[in-house]
């Protein structure tokens, strides 16, 4: 029997096509958490983010044999959600996100948590006061730790202007939140 979670993602995939369809749970347990934090960057609220995510893993399941395997898996699913996450915000755009609520984990870290979750909250609000154009790629580098070739794959943008534009976005971070 096959160790799924010893296997890289291209080889896991390419054994979900060819061996065994429930094998891609292991996909999406590698990627869900990930995949929703993206996603809710981009359309912030957590229902949709989770819709988004169900709706990319369903169409990279149905086009997993269209996946080319000698490329990232990551950068591929990615772009599915960024896919899914613009026709989401495209479809309900005048819609306003319902602010969340604090979610602590436990009452030893309350502190900790609160100060995460401010600076969370100062950091969201800052990229939300950025054009797309820049907070984009600013937090996939950053809060999604993609190199600019992963980033230029799923924006689909050339390398030199990803690197643009994350040094134009670093520059307009500061001017719009100088306490971060």
């Amino acid at each position: 029997m096959v160790d799924l979670k010893t296997l890289s993602d291209e080889k896991l995939i390419e054994y979900v096509r060819a061996a065994d369809q429930d094998a891609y749970l292991e996909v999406v347990l590698r990627y869900q958490d990930k995949l929703l934090r993206y996603a809710n960057y981009l359309a912030q609220d957590q229902m949709k983010s989770a819709d988004i995510v169900q709706n990319a893993f369903i169409k990279a399941f149905v086009n997993l044999q269209s996946f080319n395997s000698k490329m990232k898996f990551s950068t591929w699913i990615y772009r599915i959600v960024h896919n899914e996450a613009m026709n989401e915000i495209v479809r309900y755009k005048k819609e306003m996100p319902m602010p969340e609520e604090f979610d602590f984990k436990s009452d030893e870290n309350i502190e900790y948590d609160l100060i995460q979750k401010e600076t969370s909250d100062l950091v969201r609000k800052c990229l939300s006061e950025m054009p797309l154009i820049y907070s984009e790629p600013l937090s996939l580098f950053f809060l999604e730790d993609k190199s600019y070739e992963e980033i230029s794959d799923i924006l689909r943008l050339p390398v030199g202007t990803v690197g643009t534009r994350i040094n134009r976005a670093k520059i307009l971070m500061k001017k719009i939140c100088p306490t971060i």
